[in-house]
């Protein structure tokens, strides 16, 4: 035992031999190239938030709905829906195309209660995984079936959009929305770009609620802007990620669609159920594309499947089920209209409020924008660097781009003391840009 012993001492002592501690160096520096990537700029906001030991500290960067504590709020009809649930259904697989009862709820929600376009079986649709993963869904699509097309995105828009159009490969132009002067949109530009964009190109359109800037094209824009898709044979994809959640009505925030479809465009339209549910964790959404006939429906819906396959395989479950549950079942639907309109109008009331209390301290500036724009997000019209001082000096985290989420009660008071901070100087003069 001692010369075993010995001899296993010495092993562990001997040195490796060359080929083993060049397979160790070759190992060790195979990802020594891989630096650190760039922080993503509305996740990073929290990073640095969490960092931050301020008790005062507030966090209006990241889209999440939050109550008068800067809680995270669920709402009555979601647990509802979980009661229901527990122990009562199995947890196995989902189809790769996920939920069909979830897909059939989304495509009312979108289409229509009534949509000939559902009784035809016309549209092709799969759960995704939530707005993200519908848009991924179909840049993929559009890069395996039509190699040559672009897609054109507004600017601004999510930052997310141009990773995911990236990330699949699909070339992108930009076209322009935003007017930062008017803080409102720059309708003429939008239409010019539109106008000059190849005829059949790609547009990704927010249906409500642009995010970030919550500034959205009138009724009659919205007409105006179909019109020259037709003229240019345009595809328009919608991302509508803040149905109901924008005015308090599911098919006010569909109207952009409802105007495309009786113009009689071919569509594209991404779901998302984690504002309007406040299911943001659970990844629940829905890609569909509106086809020719049924038979196009069906092939375009099985390469849907195809390329989901090798990404995730199916969809999650469990958020699938609330969904559906909620829409399929007509006292909890009711529930939820009513909790999504009291977020909404909660939302619209803090617009408002902001906006007088702006005023009441004597700024000169115009704050029209902010009861102008809708959604959960105001485009403030603040510099990087007027922001980098509301964190430095006031603890108040937001993406460079002056995107702000409303909040809390005390968020308002902590921002308009800022505001007169930053925004007058001691003669009442402008320093916003």
């Amino acid at each position: 035992m001692a010369a075993l012993s010995r001899a296993a001492s010495s092993a562990i002592r001997r040195p490796l031999p060359r080929l083993q501690l060049q397979a160790r160096a070759m190992a060790s520096s195979l990802f020594g190239h891989v630096e650190p990537a760039p922080k993503d700029p509305i996740l990073g906001v929290t990073e640095a938030f969490l960092a931050d030991p301020s008790p005062d500290k507030v966090n209006v960067g990241v889209g999440a709905y939050r109550d008068d504590n800067g809680q995270p709020v669920v709402l009555d009809c979601v647990r509802e829906a979980e009661r229901r649930i527990a122990g009562n259904l199995n947890m196995e697989y989902l189809p790769m195309g996920g939920s069909i009862k979830m897909i059939e709820e989304s495509l009312k929600l979108a289409y229509g209660e009534d949509s000939e376009f559902i009784k035809d079986k016309r549209i092709a649709a799969v759960q995704a995984l939530s707005g993200t993963g519908a848009c991924r869904l179909f840049a993929d699509f559009q890069k395996r079936f039509l190699p040559d097309s672009q897609i054109y995105i507004p600017t601004p828009t999510w930052s997310n959009h141009h990773n995911i159009w990236r990330d699949a490969q699909v070339p992108q132009k930009t076209f322009t929305y935003y007017h930062p002067e008017s803080r409102g949109l720059d309708f003429s530009g939008l239409m010019n770009d539109i106008k000059n964009a190849p005829d059949g190109s790609f547009f990704l359109l927010h249906a409500c609620a642009h995010n970030p800037t919550g500034v959205d094209p009138t009724e009659e824009q919205w007409r105006e802007i179909s019109h020259q898709f037709k003229v240019k044979k345009h595809f328009p994809f919608f991302d509508m990620a803040y149905q109901g959640f924008a005015s308090g009505d599911p098919e006010r925030d569909a109207k952009a669609i409802r105007i495309f479809l009786e113009d009689g465009h071919q569509i594209g339209c991404a779901q998302s159920y984690a504002k309007n549910m406040g299911l943001y964790g659970q990844r629940a959404g829905c890609l569909s594309i509106l086809c020719e006939d049924e038979m196009q429906a069906v092939a375009v819906k099985s390469q849907l499947q195809q390329i989901a396959r090798p990404m995730y395989s199916n969809p999650p479950v469990h958020g699938a089920l609330v969904v559906s549950i909620i829409l399929n079942d007509p006292e909890l639907k009711s529930l939820w209209l009513k909790e999504v309109k009291g977020m909404a109008d909660r939302i619209i009331g803090m617009r408002k409020a902001l906006k007088e209390n702006l005023e009441n301290l004597g700024s000169p500036l115009s704050w029209e924008h902010i009861t102008n724009q809708i959604g959960m997000f105001c485009y403030s019209g603040m510099t990087p660097e007027q922001v980098d001082r509301l964190t430095d000096e006031y603890h108040i985290y937001m993406t460079r781009n002056g995107r702000i989420r409303y909040d809390t009660s005390r968020f308002f008071i902590t921002l308009m003391q800022c505001c007169i901070s930053l925004y007058l100087l001691e003669d009442g003069e402008n320093k916003l840009s």
